[in-house]
């Protein structure tokens, strides 16, 4: 899923923890757009959509609060 979602195949970053902080932020947002319900959309057209719509990013965002 990282890797259709996120392209994670192609992240260039290598140099010390970097790859293992990356991969642990792609984690989050994935967990966060599949726990969203409001959109009927895959989770790499909700990642689209959150990068376009700054209202549907700060509804994903909102989420690490409840």
């Amino acid at each position: 899923m990282l890797d259709i979602a996120f392209r994670e195949d192609e992240c260039r970053v290598r140099a010390g923890h970097g790859a293992q902080n990356f991969a642990t932020l792609r984690h989050i947002a994935l967990n966060l757009l599949r726990q969203d319900r409001t959109t009927k959309l895959g989770v790499k057209a909700k990642r689209l959509k959150a990068g376009w719509d700054e209202p549907y990013l700060h509804r994903i965002l909102g989420q690490i609060d409840q």
